[in-house]
């Protein structure tokens, strides 16, 4: 006769069941201890970030401690392990902002980061959601209270704009001069793709983009500088992360002419090479490479990591402000740095490509982007780290603006 378990027994076998269960599932668990994974710090003359990257999302609280002028931010479930503590460690003497860190284990499960500073700062610290190679990143950029006033590089006005969410009401307000002298110097605004946090692409070699192109805008700066009847500016002259609307917000409000991004991009495929120059396109991509091009330029932000703030100002805006002659003089610079570079190097294609690139979304100042070399190409790679190989890119870029000058549309 088979045995038999009375109501009661098996109440009570559920319940201790239930019980293990709960014991091993989320609810009963605590939550993991958040590891740091990476710490890095980008000093700049504009302002200084620090970036603690996690496996997960970090949770902070901060406070403002004097005497001397110190930020404390604490971060919970967290503990202290050898890679936070090299935080110390990267801070440069040069840094403007900060002094030194510290970190320390405030109790079990709360790590304390001590950031002391030589000046009165405003920071701004925010978390950013994994993208491409990077984790979960808390941010911490500091920027001066008290901007130097003698300044003339409106970078961190805007930079405090696009924060706020005010860029795009501000921009609205700049007028296009119309009545331009004669004789008035022809302003360029050089800008070299990438920076800081973002890297942009990486070579076989591990040769980074962002370095690459900083140092072929800087020889192309120099010799524009010796053009009388040129006045050029940089939208970063350092290794800073600058949003992509940003830069192009700089161009604007020093009234550019010309606006001229520098890259030296990759592909999928280490085969593909050559050199490519783009305008901005309305209506789609002229190839599919272009299109995977401005797709990966266009994720800058991401990986370079804005607050949410800088969401508020709207492409659209820009993109119905566009004029025709700006359109137009686009390709037309374009098509005179392409004809100067099939000099310098092998074209990708024969002619000027078009995709919409965020970075050219000027409504009133002809832009273009220059793709020197790609650098997922070994030997092109090998090639855009020489000197000889830079000066000839700087030298048609400068070649190509001025055959510009004599062909554009008023």
């Amino acid at each position: 006769m088979p045995k038999t378990f009375s109501p009661t027994k098996r109440l009570l076998i559920k319940g201790i069941i239930a019980t293990c269960l709960l014991s091993v599932s989320r609810i009963g668990l605590a939550a993991p201890m958040a590891q740091i994974v990476a710490v890095r710090v980008w000093p700049s003359s504009t302002y200084t970030r620090i970036t603690l990257e996690s496996n997960v999302n970090l949770s902070y609280k901060r406070t403002f401690l004097s005497n001397p002028e110190r930020i404390a931010i604490d971060i919970d479930n967290l503990n202290l392990n050898p890679t936070l503590k090299t935080i110390s460690s990267k801070v440069l003497s040069r840094d403007p902002y900060i002094k030194s860190i510290r970190v320390l284990q405030r109790d079990p499960k709360t790590v304390r980061i001590m950031i002391e500073l030589k000046q009165d700062v405003q920071p701004n610290i925010f978390t950013l959601a994994p993208v491409a190679e990077f984790k979960d990143r808390l941010v911490i950029d500091l920027y001066p209270s008290k901007p130097n006033s003698a300044d003339d590089d409106p970078l961190l006005a805007l930079l405090e704009e696009y924060k706020k969410g005010d860029l795009n009401k501000k921009q609205a307000e700049i007028k296009t001069p119309t009545n331009k002298k004669k004789n008035a110097p022809i302003i360029v605004m050089l800008d070299p793709g990438h920076g800081g946090e973002d890297p942009g692409a990486i070579g076989y070699k591990k040769t980074r983009e962002k370095d690459i192109v900083l140092q072929i805008a800087r020889r192309t700066y120099n010799l524009l500088k010796k053009e009388p009847q040129i006045k050029v500016y940089m939208t970063r002259n350092e290794d800073i992360f600058i949003p992509l609307k940003v830069r192009v917000a700089k161009a604007r409000s020093l009234h550019a002419d010309l606006f001229i991004s520098i890259h030296a991009d990759a592909f999928a495929s280490r085969a593909v090479k050559g050199s490519s120059v783009f305008s901005l396109s309305t209506r789609g991509a002229s190839s599919s490479a272009a299109s995977y091009l401005a797709q990966t330029q266009n994720e800058a932000d991401q990986i370079g990591g804005v607050s949410r703030s800088g969401d508020k100002y709207l492409d659209n805006t820009i993109l119905d402000l566009v004029q025709k002659t700006t359109l137009s003089n686009g390709v037309l610079l374009g098509t005179a740095i392409l004809n100067r570079m099939k000099g310098v190097n092998k074209l990708h294609k024969p002619s000027i490509e078009k995709a919409g690139f965020a970075v050219l979304k000027a409504p009133d100042i002809p832009s273009v982007l220059v793709e020197t070399a790609f650098i997922s190409n070994i030997g092109e790679e090998q090639k855009l780290k020489t000197v000889s190989f830079q000066n000839q890119v700087s030298k048609a870029i400068v070649d190509g603006i001025k055959d510009y000058l004599k062909k554009r549309k008023n």
